[in-house]
């Protein structure tokens, strides 16, 4: 579930290390260093980060909190199932401080392995409840709204599914694609969950797995449509705008298309962050947390190459991007979106 601009910086899902260290680290502000502490408190401290955020955006946050605060962070990248099932096999001894993830079944895992501190009242304040879990052991750091990308030549918009539900229906076999082994399609399916119930679930992913064109990966789902192998395909929002800010030679031949109306398919997806309570840097962990919710560590976000939705401390999306307000998703408590569940569905109806 790598994205395309990104791909060339990968470092494997295996968790290979990144270590960022820059020196001559100014001091930072009580702001970015959180309840905890001071900046003079924390310079020196290294932070391991398991991160299954893009990796050009969390090296970002990253080189500007060094700067910031003198502390270092080691980046282990991976992705969301593979990192969040790696922490709770660890247990108390994971070297973790800090787990990121790009959506948030995988932090609800760790949660309910009982392995994340609070998040610091302060960090939570600078996040709208709407992108937070109501049990506040982690938070929102940035969202993704799920679309259709669809080929006009092959399909008008009159004719699209009103809703998500709608492609269950056998009119639609062979006619929409998606990426059923990834994470993201995964958390939509989460989604669907805790809307709809198991039974219904159930079932819906049962019609799917008649009706769908597997994929693997959203890109490629998106290249698949833009090639017109298939009129439509279910992703993320940012596959698209990357690649329309880039040679659009992936999507120039789509356009996008939002359910709205609280519909399952306008879920937008919570990327999380949270502090291990077997971290022994909690004070450069919560600071770390709280810098990337602020203003700096959104405003990074926002002018960035990801073209996610900032959702702390009032920042702005990036100008291409309808605001998040306008896409009248599901409300749905991120603590609730359950991981486990949610594969033991889809093998039950073929799909992984």
């Amino acid at each position: 579930m790598r994205r395309l601009p990104f791909s060339a910086l990968a470092l494997g899902a295996g968790g290979l290390a990144l270590t960022i260290v820059l020196s001559g680290c100014a001091g930072a502000t009580g702001s970015t260093a959180g309840s905890s502490g001071t900046a003079g408190d924390l310079s020196g401290t290294n932070l391991t980060v398991y991160n299954a955020q893009h990796e050009e955006l969390t090296q970002a946050w990253a080189d500007e909190f060094t700067k910031e605060t003198g502390v270092t962070i080691t980046l282990r990248n991976g992705n969301d199932s593979e990192l969040g099932n790696q922490i709770v096999a660890e247990g108390s001894a994971s070297p973790a401080d800090v787990f990121l993830t790009e959506n948030s079944p995988s932090m609800s895992l760790v949660e309910n392995a009982g392995l994340f501190a609070p998040v610091d009242a302060a960090t939570l304040a600078q996040v709208p409840t709407a992108y937070q879990p109501s049990t506040g052991k982690w938070t929102g750091i940035a969202a993704r709204s799920t679309v259709v990308v669809y080929n006009p030549s092959l399909i008008t918009e009159a004719e699209l599914p009103k809703s998500l539900l709608d492609l269950a229906d056998p009119s639609w076999k062979g006619r929409w694609a998606a990426s059923p082994s990834g994470a993201d399609f995964q958390a939509i399916v989460s989604a669907l969950l805790a809307e709809k119930g198991s039974d219904a679930t159930l079932a819906w992913l049962t019609a799917m797995k008649q009706n769908v064109s597997e994929y693997k990966g959203n890109s490629t789902v998106m290249k698949a449509v833009n090639a017109g192998e298939v009129p439509l395909g279910v992703i993320y929002h940012y596959y698209w705008f990357i690649d329309q800010a880039g040679t659009k030679e992936n999507s120039g031949n789509t356009k996008l298309y939002y359910f709205k109306n609280s519909d399952p398919g306008a879920f937008v997806s919570v990327s999380g962050g949270g502090v291990l309570a077997s971290s022994k840097n909690q004070a450069a962990a919560q600071a770390f947390l709280k810098f990337i919710t602020g203003k700096t560590g959104q405003g990074i976000l926002q002018s960035g190459t990801s073209f996610e939705y900032p959702v702390g401390s009032d920042v702005t999306p990036n100008p291409a991007l309808p605001a998040l307000e306008t896409l009248d998703a599901p409300t749905i408590d991120p603590s609730k979106l359950n991981s486990s569940d949610v594969t033991d569905l889809m093998t039950k109806a073929g799909l992984i």
